[in-house]
């Protein structure tokens, strides 16, 4: 079966839809009357600052699919903020999830089989020297804890981070950050965050073009830390790729390089792994891609796949520095949530979602690319597995950020039903970070609709 699309300027096929995935492209409006009401509602209740996002209301989600309260279907392209990995409510990790609420939910502290085996399976599943796992609830609280034991082992209270990242909204992890969304208007961070440019090869800080550059964002690390320091570094904390900043993807090898930059001066290395573990790069640990040694790493959003859970997975020696119930987390490591992550992993192995990722991821970014070849305010597409981003610009020349135009073309593909969001620097980059779960075809439907809403403006 072929559906043609027709469109002002071309028109496409999107081969082998057939129902439940056909949907035409009819405008519809957004927000419709539902959401409106309860948008206002919320505008009266809650503060503004909680997110900044398509104007529409869920009501309910299936795999790849989001239903509004309109009843308006939308294509996901932000799995929830990159955490419905294994797709939206998946049978199996639902009955999972319903088994164990009707068990137990929470147990403070106490020992519970769900947690030990969770932690048992992350152990395996993880590089052999991350060999203890700390089990938590949030992205945020995982990287607190990375920085807290990463002084409290080191001796050292200073740590070097990388501008435009993103390690969570609490005062810890926003002082090793580089993102403006974070630290803009809250007063001095806490002492110790040393930062440094970090490989954005499409707006290099060094006006240097990769390979020929040489890694020289990490060469040139020594001669910051000299002028930052007072002496006392004892970490490095990265992202293997920067999501919040706008899906930035250093270039391969990078990674390994500042391991070894790291290694060579005793530094310990904690690499942020929230958004990009468990099968999004198109493995299960990004770090799998260049087989890169870490002594920390913090986990989060898809090991729960909507529900709240996270993990700091570290070296069993770094871990002997803290004193029993030095720390811990009221519904850290809670057994609803474990069973939830157990769930997950099982599904991932069973149905092979990071090797999924990975296909579909390229096939995707192809088609993306096919679109900045058509498109002069599409200055860059980027990524790996489905962990993908659209940096809009206003022309290819200048690469002048158009948040306008980023916004413009969400709200234009919404109202035909793809769902997207916006991150970056500036603001002005598309989130294309669909579940694993997505095929080709819905990837051909999500194009057709892009396209159209480009089109258009």
């Amino acid at each position: 079966m072929q559906e043609y699309l027709l469109f002002e300027s071309s028109f496409h096929i999107v081969k082998s839809i057939s129902p439940p995935y056909l949907m035409h492209l009819e405008k519809h409006q957004v927000p419709g009357p539902k959401s409106a009401e309860l948008l206002a509602l919320s505008k009266q209740h809650e503060p503004p600052c909680m997110a900044d996002q398509v104007p529409l209301v869920w009501d309910h989600a299936e795999d790849v699919w989001v239903y509004d309260v309109d009843g308006n279907r939308y294509l996901d392209f932000t799995s929830g903020v990159l955490v419905a990995n294994v797709g939206h409510s998946h049978p199996r990790h639902v009955e999972a999830i319903r088994r164990q609420a009707g068990r137990l939910m929470n147990c403070y502290s106490f020992p519970t089989p769900e947690r030990i085996q969770l932690s048992a399976r992350l152990a395996e599943i993880l590089p052999a020297n991350l060999d203890k796992i700390f089990l938590l609830t949030t992205g945020a609280e995982a990287t607190e804890a990375a920085i807290r034991i990463a002084k409290r082992y080191s001796g050292k209270h200073e740590i070097l981070a990388f501008s435009g990242a993103f390690h969570g909204r609490t005062y810890g992890a926003m002082s090793v950050a580089g993102s403006m969304n974070t630290r803009r208007k809250f007063g001095p961070a806490l002492p110790g965050g040393i930062v440094a440019p970090y490989a954005y090869c499409f707006r290099c800080a060094y006006d240097k073009t990769y390979p020929e550059c040489d890694f020289y964002c990490v060469k040139i690390l020594d001669r910051i830390v000299e002028s930052a320091s007072s002496g006392d570094l004892g970490a490095v904390i990265t992202e293997p790729y920067q999501g919040g900043a706008g899906f930035i993807n250093p270039p391969k090898g990078w990674l390994k390089e500042l391991a070894r930059w790291a290694q060579d001066r005793s530094l310990l290395l904690i690499v942020d792994e929230v958004q990009s573990s468990f099968g999004r790069t198109g493995k299960m640990f990004a770090i799998e891609w260049e087989d890169v040694k870490v002594n920390m790493i913090c986990i989060g959003k898809g090991i729960g796949s909507g529900m709240p859970a996270s993990a700091l997975a570290g070296e069993s020696e770094i871990f002997s520095c803290m004193e029993p119930g030095e720390m811990s987390s009221t519904t850290g490591g809670n057994p609803l949530s474990s069973a939830a992550a157990l769930a997950v992993i099982d599904i991932m192995e069973k149905e092979h979602l990071p090797e999924k990722a990975h296909e579909t991821g390229a096939y995707l970014l192809k088609r993306l690319n096919e679109l900045k070849a058509k498109y002069e305010c599409i200055g860059d597409a980027r990524g790996m597995g489905l962990a993908l981003g659209l940096e809009i610009v206003e022309n290819k020349t200048t690469k002048t950020p158009s948040v306008a135009l980023c916004r413009k073309i969400i709200l234009g593909a919404a109202q035909y039903g793809l769902m997207m969001g916006k991150v970056g620097i500036y603001g002005n980059v598309i989130r294309v970070a669909p579940p694993l779960t997505i095929n080709q075809q819905e990837c051909d439907l999500a194009i057709a609709i892009l396209d159209k809403a480009l089109s258009e403006l």
